[in-house]
């Protein structure tokens, strides 16, 4: 398993990065205490110019009032425009060429720092706010400049080359909804705007929904009748999820483009962007709101049906936590959407989320370390294992601790994040058990009587159908300290521990009967002291067994220093297990 260290500083970098990133743009906590500073000594400019934003908003408004003698001062005019009348004119011509399919940045993508979007591509004394189109088709962009005002400091406006290609343009043709609206909805203003076209926006937003709506129900009608997995889960939750998302921004998409196509005024087209874009953050929140649900769903039901409630708590926990990040960040794109400053928020928010995660490290640690037993899956509810020192049972597996039954039915309760960075070995996950013992016989024994005992050991594990054939050896190890050692390797194939152990006395009963058949017998420690008199070692026995080996050598099938592969197959499942005469062995139906 990976270390819980590396994993807890991972989730902790991100946490940090979660809790200070910006929706615009990101900046050092450190500069905000310098911007004031900084602001502090750049008076303020009375028309708004110290910033790209501050100079569309001022333009617009001006607009808004009519009061083109304003407007004329977010303009930087050749040298060759000096009367008011050329200068209105210009405005005015701009005004139009707005209105009709031009197009002006959202407030929110415009900068709003003195030293403008750095990072565009273009001048950095240069800002591009938008576009427009003559008569001929020829696209113009709308560029803001850096300039010095009269105390030398430093003003956006719209620069002297947007100013003079303006300035060769005409605009001959009306807009298109000038065309359509009577000459009584033109008659009064609202913020600059005829109600006529106020009317006909908020037609467009309720004919706007009402197309997408039908849109996306004739795109799920005929996904359904195309597609079988659309009617049945996954699919379908994925579809339910994806309905109001996509019809919310289905229709802000149709909203816009009727807006533009019609030639709406840009100054109700400005002031509605903020609500278009603030609809279409909202549809992607509402979007990843359904999919965290949907994905929470599904995960739940397969924790419950893999019986680990333990899973489903922290799928609980990372669906809220989730959500809480959409709301928190919905909040703060909003907010940007509609012009209002969020750093010293953020940066607020970013102080508290390194103070949270320094004060919670063994909070999250722990809980980094129950994701990570939940997602590797290294024990479950049940099995037994040892982690460390401690060996028993899992009982529980929870957000923050692992409790383990040990074998002197104790309970010990494990910190996750502790748990998950030990060693974990797993006994419910072997596949098979393994036999090994060490086997001492007294240095009378013969070298006959070792290969009677070598061979005829091998026979007991080849003949036993609960050993695996490979590795199954018996080899003559070396001269103890006071024995011939023989040593036994084996796996066995058992369902438990206690089957194992009742296999593993089997085989060293059927063993000891083989060295009672040899004539020899197992070794006392030289440093034990008997008296008495030794009966020693059976001639009979002896001479029977040596007769035996003489045999094979004969016959040319003495099993050393190997079994061959014919030998091995006609000894295999020779025995009988349970043995004869076990209780276990026989059916009563068959006495």
């Amino acid at each position: 398993m990976k270390p819980i260290t590396t994993i807890y500083k991972v989730f902790i970098i991100f946490f940090l990065l979660l809790s200070s990133s910006s929706i615009q743009a990101q900046f050092p906590l450190s500069t905000n205490q310098d911007k004031e500073e900084e602001a502090e000594k750049i008076p303020k400019d009375p028309l708004g110019r110290r910033t790209p934003r501050g100079t569309v908003n001022g333009f617009i408004d001006a607009m808004a009032g009519l009061n083109y003698n304003r407007a004329a001062r977010f303009l930087n005019f050749p040298a060759s425009i000096s009367t008011q009348e050329e200068k209105e004119r210009i405005i005015q011509i701009l005004q139009r060429l707005f209105d009709q399919k031009g197009n002006i940045e959202p407030y929110y993508a415009i900068s709003d720092e003195p030293g403008g979007e750095l990072d565009d591509g273009i001048n950095e004394d240069l800002e591009k706010i938008g576009s427009v189109k003559a008569e001929d088709g020829e696209k113009i962009d709308i560029f803001l400049e850096k300039y010095k005002d009269e105390e030398g400091y430093s003003i956006w406006l719209f620069s002297d080359e947007t100013t003079r290609a303006i300035s060769t343009l005409k605009t001959a043709n009306p807009a298109l909804i000038d065309q359509i609206l009577p000459e009584s909805f033109k008659k009064y203003l609202w913020g600059g705007v005829p109600a006529g076209q106020w009317v006909i926006a908020l037609v467009l937003l309720v004919l706007s929904y009402f197309i997408s709506l039908l849109v996306v129900s004739i795109i799920i009608f005929l996904l359904k009748k195309l597609w079988k997995k659309a009617r049945h889960s996954p699919v379908s939750g994925i579809i339910t999820a994806l309905k109001l998302p996509v019809k919310l921004y289905l229709a802000v998409w149709i909203f816009v483009s009727l807006s533009r196509n019609l030639e709406l005024s840009i100054i109700l087209r400005q002031k509605f962007s903020a609500i278009t874009i603030t609809v279409g953050i909202a549809a992607i929140l509402i979007l990843l709101w359904r999919l965290s649900d949907f994905i929470g769903k599904i995960t739940q039901e397969k924790m419950v049906m893999r019986g680990n409630p333990a899973g489903v708590s922290i799928v609980l926990f990372l669906q809220r936590a989730a959500k809480i990040a959409i709301v928190a960040f919905g909040i703060i794109g909003i907010l940007g959407a509609v012009g209002i400053d969020v750093t010293t928020g953020l940066a607020a928010l970013g102080i508290g989320g390194i103070a949270l995660a320094l004060g919670a490290q063994k909070t999250i640690e722990n809980f980094v370390g129950s994701v990570t037993l939940i997602a590797d899956r290294p024990i479950r509810v049940g099995d037994f294992c040892k982690v460390g020192e401690v060996t028993g049972h899992i009982e529980k597996i929870g957000i923050r601790s692992t409790r383990i039954r040990t074998l002197d039915r104790t309970v010990v309760t494990i910190p996750n994040g502790a748990f998950s960075s030990d060693t974990i070995e797993n006994y419910a996950h072997r596949d098979r058990f393994r036999f090994i013992s060490v086997l001492n016989f007294r240095y009378e024994t013969s070298s006959d009587q070792l290969r009677f005992l070598l061979t005829e050991l091998r026979k007991v594990l080849y003949k036993h159908p609960k050993v695996y054939e490979d590795p199954a050896r018996i080899r003559f190890i070396g001269f103890g300290a006071h024995s011939l050692d023989l040593e036994i390797f084996a796996y066995l194939d058992a369902r438990s521990y206690d089957e194992f152990l009742e296999i593993r006395e089997d085989l060293m009963l059927r063993m000891m009967e083989v060295v009672d058949r040899s004539g020899t017998d197992f070794a006392f420690p030289s440093q034990t002291i008997y008296f008495g008199k030794d009966k020693g070692l059976s001639k009979e026995k002896s001479a029977e067994a040596e007769a035996e080996v003489e045999n094979w050598k004969k016959e040319w099938e003495m099993p050393l220093p190997q079994f061959t592969r014919e030998q091995i197959d006609a000894l295999r499942n020779k025995s009988s297990y349970p043995p004869e005469g076990s209780s276990t062995g026989i059916e009563k139906s068959d006495l």
